[in-house]
Parts: C-alpha cells; sequence; structure tokens
C-alpha cells in the first residue's frame, strides 16, 4: 500500500547568518537564542556548519555525543517554534569525530549527515572522520539534499539523480575564496534545476581568518532570490514556491537529459 504525503505548495526557510563565538557552545547556544526569538512561523531553521564551536578541528575535544547539549538545544528550539532545524557540529560516536548535519524535525526525529568532503587545506581529515554517502530527507511532500560546505566544490556528489527540490549548503567559507562560493551556489541551482541555498557564517575566527557571510538563496535557473548583506549578523526569511519550481522544470526540463551513471 502507498502512502500519500501531502504537498506543501510554499515552503518557508529561515536562514541564520551570524558570528560564531570560538570554542564556547553556550555562548553560542545563547546567542542562537536571542536570535531566534522573533522567530515566529517558518517550517525550516537553517544555522551555519559548527554554529556550536565554530570551526576549530584541533579542539575536538567539544565533541559531543547525540545525547549532548546542543543536540538536546536543537529539539527544545524545533519543538518552540514547530519546525525543522538544522546544524553542524562535532559529533563523537564509536571512538571517532564526525563533522555532522544534524537534521531535527518538531517531533524529535532525527536524521543525520556526516561531512563526505573533508577540507585537506586545513587538514580536516586529521581531526574528523570521513562521511559516506548523502541524506534526502523530505518536508511536507519536499525533497531536499543538505550538504556541509566544501562538498560545494564536488558537482558528482551533489547532482541531482534523485529528484531533490532543494540543496542546502551549511558553512564557513572565508572571504578570500567568496568569489568560489557566489559562483559554486549558481552553478550548482542551474546544473540541478533546484532552489540552491547557501548558509555561511560573519565575523573572525580564533585563527584570525575573516567571513563576509554571502549567505544567498537560488532558483532552479540560477536567479538570486535572496542575498544577505555582506559582514551583517542577520535573520532571513524566504517562501519557496514548488508551483514556481514545476513550472521552471516543465519549460526546460534538463534533468530529463541527464546521464545516469554511478560513483566507484
Amino acid at each position: 500500500m502507498s502512502t500519500f504525503v501531502s504537498m506543501k505548495e510554499i515552503l518557508n526557510i529561515t536562514l541564520i547568518q551570524s558570528n560564531l563565538f570560538w570554542e564556547d557552545v553556550d555562548a553560542n547556544l545563547s546567542h542562537f537564542d536571542n536570535l531566534l526569538s522573533d522567530v515566529k512561523e517558518t517550517d525550516i531553521i537553517l544555522l551555519p556548519e559548527m554554529f556550536n564551536t565554530a570551526f576549530c578541528l584541533e579542539s575536538n575535544h567539544l565533541a559531543e555525543t547525540m545525547e549532548g547539549k546542543t543536540i538536546s538545544w536543537m529539539k527544545e528550539i524545533a519543538k518552540q517554534k514547530n519546525c525543522t532545524i538544522t546544524g553542524t557540529l562535532m559529533i563523537k560516536e564509536n571512538g571517532k569525530v564526525y563533522n555532522r548535519l544534524v537534521w531535527i524535525l518538531e517531533n524529535g526525529e532525527i536524521y543525520t549527515y556526516d561531512k563526505h568532503h573533508l577540507f585537506s587545506l586545513l587538514k580536516e581529515e586529521r581531526h574528523i572522520e570521513k562521511g559516506v554517502g548523502r541524506l534526502i530527507i523530505e518536508v511536507d511532500g519536499w525533497k531536499i539534499c543538505p550538504l556541509i560546505c566544501y562538498d560545494l566544490r564536488f558537482p558528482v556528489f551533489s547532482r541531482n539523480n534523485v529528484g531533490y527540490d532543494v540543496l542546502i549548503y551549511l558553512a564557513n567559507w572565508p572571504v578570500k575564496r567568496i568569489d568560489a562560493w557566489d559562483t559554486l551556489l549558481k552553478a550548482r541551482a542551474i546544473e540541478n534545476q533546484c532552489y540552491t541555498i547557501g548558509v555561511n557564517r560573519v565575523g573572525k575566527d580564533g585563527n584570525g581568518t575573516p567571513f563576509n557571510g554571502h549567505t544567498k538563496v537560488f532558483d532552479a535557473f540560477g536567479k538570486e532570490l535572496l542575498s544577505a548583506t555582506e559582514n551583517k549578523v542577520e535573520v532571513l526569511q524566504i517562501n519557496l514556491s514548488m508551483d514556481d519550481l514545476k513550472l521552471k522544470r516543465r519549460q526546460m526540463n534538463f534533468l530529463q537529459d541527464r546521464d545516469e551513471f554511478t560513483l566507484q
């Protein structure tokens, strides 16, 4: 027997472009509490990569369990706001540490994706275990593929071979490579004929590396629908239309001509 899933025509997304406190979980969670206090109604809240500690790879002693403080905080926000919330943090499991994207529904149900492409420029692989495979999640009839930062540079891994509608990247992407961020987000939207969202941080991290945000949303034709103010902490909301996405795919159905192949 097939299960009927109702389709929500409009999906409201809340994007948090924020500074992060270096290695300070309590300060970050309190900061996000304040930022989210005015969010009254939304379907999904998106937080940056390693939102509870910043990108402090050598401090993987800050890694938590799936029963830890940060996951408990996320569950409470999802319950309070009656929405999904997602962000990444260091999670320790079976003696290993992962840069894990945690996706929590309003009912407390949890899905996870462990970062697959580890950032060798900062030797992330020395501190973080590589994840395997992607996560495709369904929310109100929308199929969503949430990924992490460096994954953006790898189009085959991001490839829309499963008919997802929204592609998400949660990141700590620095100023000096921000042109690549802007270009690749737009490219991923065009080639995968989907809404593509990038959520990035602002401020300087504990190594003095500056970040300027450029949190953005693109439609299936690569048109920029939203762009956060550079270097500013902002809480942004956008409505995504399934009708508009379907229309664009009918007008120019490039996905039907894609090649079928598998990664070895």
